[in-house]
């Protein structure tokens, strides 16, 4: 696929839907997309399905036309992004089934390619970038230069991941020529937090355990310290990325209890473990720096279980 208008031709229907806990980058390529479609294709009844997203996307255009609940319609055709797996697809799922046609645009190196067109580009930052190469960029407006900036910078860690390329950068700066907000959209996607959440890192940072002769750093919250702050996990943004930043560390681990014993955990990497690996293990999935997963079980069956791939893959890292 060259252009997104090869699978467009013909369409009078798209459904578009993003992973379970849209982060930045499903986000703003379901966004992007979805105001592209709707500008350049007008013909086309276009909707897009996401499961709650977080307030700090407010200043993407029209994100107040996402719906947060699936119904019966069967489209023409029904696009996931940044989705790397079928059963990470959210609350639009039935609608991917029953779709006439499916295509994915991902940029994750897990994905199997679980549609009937895939365009996965495993070695690209973002699936914002991803999708930005398939648009005609002489057709990509305000609105949707913000959609697709939010998601890079939310994947790439503003610029830092090893996965940044020259093209990325290249394409931000041609994405910025559009008049982007670029400095108020990092500052509210990454630095901004409110009281509760700098009390809530402060403890997790306080309360941090550090494992394997100190290259592997734990940070942890459990549910009735989640209810005593108020917090849920959409408040909990940044805390594993601040782990990851210290000194010695190779790998930093976050959990958080969502329910009694159901753990969702968060691994950020320095460069010597693929967390990736180490997610689909447990049946996750992310990237080579930047990867979750769910667990059940105790907190310490939790940790113990992944410190001991990161532990394994440290040990296979020395004897190389």
């Amino acid at each position: 696929m060259k252009n997104i208008a090869e699978v467009l031709e013909g369409v009078k229907t798209v459904g578009i839907g993003g992973h379970i806990r849209p982060d930045g980058d499903c986000v703003g390529s379901c966004m992007a997309l979805y105001l592209y479609i709707r500008t350049y294709f007008p013909d086309i009844d276009v909707t897009v399905y996401l499961d709650h997203p977080k307030p700090i996307f407010g200043h993407i255009e029209c994100i107040d036309e996402i719906k947060t609940e699936a119904d019966d319609s069967v489209y023409d055709l029904f696009i996931t992004c940044d989705v790397s797996a079928r059963d990470r697809l959210a609350l639009a799922g039935n609608l991917f089934e029953n779709a006439k046609k499916t295509v994915c645009i991902d940029h994750h190196v897990s994905n199997p390619g679980f549609a009937d067109i895939n365009y996965v580009q495993g070695d690209i930052s973002s699936c914002c970038e991803v999708l930005y190469g398939i648009l005609d960029s002489e057709k990509v407006t305000l609105p949707i230069a913000t959609a697709i900036y939010t998601g890079m910078v939310h994947d790439t860690g503003v610029f830092q991941y090893s996965s940044t390329s020259p093209e990325t950068m290249r394409i931000a700066g041609e994405l910025m020529k559009t008049g982007i907000p670029f400095s108020r959209i990092i500052d509210e996607s990454f630095y901004q937090k409110t009281y509760i959440q700098n009390q809530v890192m402060g403890r997790v940072l306080a309360e941090s355990i550090l494992l394997q002769n100190g290259t592997c750093i734990i940070g942890y919250l459990r549910r009735r310290d989640m209810d005593f702050y108020g917090v849920e996990g959409s408040d909990l943004d940044g805390i594993v990325s601040q782990l990851r930043l210290t000194k010695g560390v190779e790998v930093a681990m976050f959990i958080y209890e969502t329910e009694t014993q159901t753990f969702k955990v968060s691994l950020r990497s320095n460069g010597k473990v693929d967390v990736s690996k180490v997610a689909v293990f447990f049946g996750g999935g992310g990237h080579t720096r930047a990867a979750g997963c769910d667990l059940h079980g105790s907190m310490y069956d939790v940790i113990n279980n992944i410190t001991a791939e990161i532990e394994r893959q440290l040990a296979e890292e020395e004897d190389a």
